[in-house]
């Protein structure tokens, strides 16, 4: 079967001084995938989604969007292309509410409202679908770190997305709000949104990811589905170190 090639970087890198983020990243997101990137703290997951928005100049390499080169495009000219992405470090605009920071993001995207009053029942349609509904009309101060990673995630999709860029949008919730998150993105995702996930919790990332990119030191060391990497000795080393590694190697001999 034909996959169509949607997103695309060869030799991605990203250098801060002597500091290489990212060095020579190479990875493909297909249309209609979910594709997720783990590794551990400091591997340039963060960076990587920032270089593909432009939130971040690319030291070198390329980037391409349905066979467009995008590398070094200004955020908000990403946006309008059509990807979208939230942050891991939540910062809604204050002094507004729920629903006037989620109609924000409606006015910019690939097919920005001109009218404020389609952007605010486009932002109360999103707040539904991420489970803010009745929270509309309180201030942001108010939301719990749950309701601001959703209204994170409903700000993005009222932009109207093909491809949405997630960065730990799980971190810090509670079993039932990680389950209700993953529901949340599993829905958009069969509503035809192309996605890119970072997430720290296993659990989540290998349950709603189709294929995942493990990242170490700025560099792509894996790639493969979810029970290929959970079996890879070079990630096992990654998060747990070489000792550990070498000793699930014997084991999995000796079971074999």
């Amino acid at each position: 079967m034909n996959r169509e090639l949607i997103l695309k970087g060869t030799n991605v890198s990203k250098h801060f001084g002597a500091l290489k983020a990212l060095e020579d990243v190479d990875f493909e997101l297909y249309r209609g995938e979910i594709l997720g990137i783990i590794g551990p703290n400091g591997a340039g997951k963060t960076t990587l989604l920032s270089v593909i928005n432009g939130t971040l100049s690319i030291t070198h390499g390329r980037i391409f969007f349905k066979e467009r080169e995008i590398t070094g495009l200004r955020p908000f000219r990403v946006a309008e292309l059509g990807i979208s992405r939230t942050f891991q470090i939540v910062k809604p605009f204050p002094g507004m509410t729920t629903l006037e920071n989620a109609a924000i993001g409606a006015l910019f995207g690939k097919a920005p409202e001109k009218k404020m009053s389609r952007a605010m029942e486009k932002a109360r349609e999103m707040i539904g679908k991420v489970a803010l509904k009745g929270k509309e009309n309180i201030l942001v101060e108010r939301l719990n770190v749950s309701e601001r990673k959703r209204l994170e995630l409903a700000r993005a999709l009222t932009q109207d997305p093909e491809i949405l860029l997630l960065d730990e949008v799980m971190a810090g919730l509670t079993p039932r709000e990680i389950e209700d998150i993953m529901a949340v993105i599993q829905e958009v995702n069969r509503g035809g949104t192309t996605i890119m996930v970072i997430e720290h919790v296993m659990k989540a990332i290998m349950g709603i990811s189709s294929r995942i990119i493990v990242l170490h030191h700025g560099q792509k060391i894996a790639e493969g589905t979810p029970n290929e990497i959970t079996e890879n000795r070079q990630v096992i080393a990654a998060y747990l170190g070489e000792r550990y590694s070498k000793r699930f190697e014997e084991v999995s001999r000796a079971g074999n």
